[in-house]
């Protein structure tokens, strides 16, 4: 789907009119937005859901599509790419869910071990979770393509962090 089809379809399902006075935009803004790109190129302006992916294959930083999606109540997950034709065997990226699980869970029991959870352990917390949801999208894609390579390719960034159950938490920026 268009960026322009998805605005017309959200601006049908809503005021467009409530739309330009939350934005302190035009009407006639709200409904360019809708139309396809070639009837509005001499204005200047791409509807905000074209500059947003514009703004984020330039920067290529996850942040923002992270961001956007907090806003909305939700997480990104980025599709992992398959980089191999021949598909591994189901139960080793099984097991690195399931690892991956344990990991999140011994944070989750570390931290509450005294009964009182600290904004250090909660960011713990998150950090594990969130590389769950990570390996889980990328298991979930894999079984959809048959395809386990990326599963056992490290994460770009490095491996992540491990917490155990007897390290102190540490404060981060």
């Amino acid at each position: 789907m268009q960026s322009h089809e998805l605005l017309r379809e959200v601006i049908k399902d809503s005021s467009a009119k409530q739309v330009a006075a939350d934005l302190n935009l035009s009407l006639s803004m709200i409904y360019k937005w809708a139309e396809p790109p070639e009837n509005i190129a001499g204005s200047g302006l791409a509807n905000p859901l074209d500059r947003m992916e514009q703004l984020i294959k330039s920067t290529n930083d996850p942040r923002l599509p992270q961001w956007i999606c907090e806003r909305a109540g939700g997480f990104f997950i980025h599709n992992p790419k398959a980089h191999s034709p021949h598909p591994f065997q189901v139960i080793p990226a099984t097991n690195q869910i399931v690892q991956e699980f344990a990991d999140m869970l011994g944070v989750i029991a570390a931290a509450a071990g005294d009964s009182h959870i600290t904004k250090a352990e909660a960011k713990d917390i998150r950090r594990r979770w969130e590389d769950l949801k990570r390996v889980t999208e990328g298991f979930v894609h894999c079984c959809e393509s048959g395809n386990f390579a990326p599963v056992k390719q490290p994460a770009a960034a490095g491996p992540p962090e491990r917490a155990t159950p007897s390290a102190a938490p540490t404060a981060r920026a």
